[in-house]
């Protein structure tokens, strides 16, 4: 017992050490452990995965339009972030989603497409998506989950050391309150950093960056309006994005009025 729990300290501390020293591109805190490359492999395994499970498109119009957005997006992404060729995947499905994944990975959903209305909207998509993979978020959450892993064996190990009774209640309200009070929250900030780095990516990129807004709108419209508490989403609420966006909108435009390129890539 006293190993194992010298063990998650010795760990906790090498921890304690990385969150010091990692921050974010908007410069909160984060919890890293795991290499590029270790992320860069699981993004490849996993993308290789998805394009074997599921149809993609071969509409060849379909292809080009979300290629044009995207390739405009990736060549603003920083070398350091990846520094290959991106690899774009359109999956004939009607969920209205994408995503992009450490080692140059991007996924879009065709049911998106009937979301987004002009290049501008699936840029913010894309932009957004993207935003995650510059930030390392899923390095983020990875590491994590292994912490909490560790918090809750490192408890555990005191709990039973101590003989405390009613063990098994007391684990369930700590895991409780991992979920609501550590998860949750940090899903959700994930989210509003991927949606600011997305809105100065896009605009870089030579996308009107208002179009952001619009495209919350429209997601707002095609979820119906049913949302549960923000407090237990792991997103924020269309309305907490769209005041994020706006209030870091003029800072985007000024990007936007320098980019020296305007893309245009045609939805039909």
């Amino acid at each position: 017992m006293l190993l194992s729990l010298s063990r998650c300290v010795l760990i906790l501390s090498a921890v304690c050490v990385a969150v010091a020293c990692a921050k974010s591109p908007l410069g909160r805190n984060q919890l890293k452990i795991y290499s590029s490359a270790q992320l860069a492999g699981m993004g490849e395994q996993a993308f290789d995965g998805m394009k074997a499970e599921q149809k993609v498109s071969t509409k060849v119009v379909t292809n080009q339009f979300v290629s044009c957005v995207a390739d405009a997006i990736t060549k603003n992404v920083p070398k350091s972030v990846f520094a290959g060729e991106w690899e774009l995947v359109v999956f004939d499905d009607p969920q209205v989603n994408a995503f992009a994944l450490p080692g140059g990975k991007i996924g879009v959903y065709t049911g998106l497409l009937e979301v987004t209305e002009n290049q501008e909207q699936l840029a913010a998509v894309i932009g957004h998506e993207v935003g995650h993979v510059i930030a390392e978020h899923g390095n983020e959450r990875m590491s994590s989950s292994t912490l909490i892993g560790i918090g809750m064996e490192a408890t555990n190990a005191l709990l039973e050391t101590k003989q405390i009774a009613n063990n098994n209640l007391i684990m369930a309200a700590i895991g409780a309150g991992v979920q609501v009070g550590l998860q949750l929250p940090f899903s959700r900030t994930h989210e509003s950093e991927a949606d600011l780095i997305g809105l100065d990516l896009m605009a870089m990129s030579g996308f009107a960056p208002e179009q952001s807004v619009k495209l919350w709108e429209n997601m707002s419209k095609a979820s119906g309006g049913a949302r549960q508490p923000e407090l237990l989403s792991t997103h924020p609420l269309p309305t907490t994005r769209i005041d994020n966006l706006q209030k870091n909108m003029p800072a985007a435009q000024t990007k936007f009025a320098a980019a020296s390129i305007r893309p245009n890539c045609k939805k039909q």
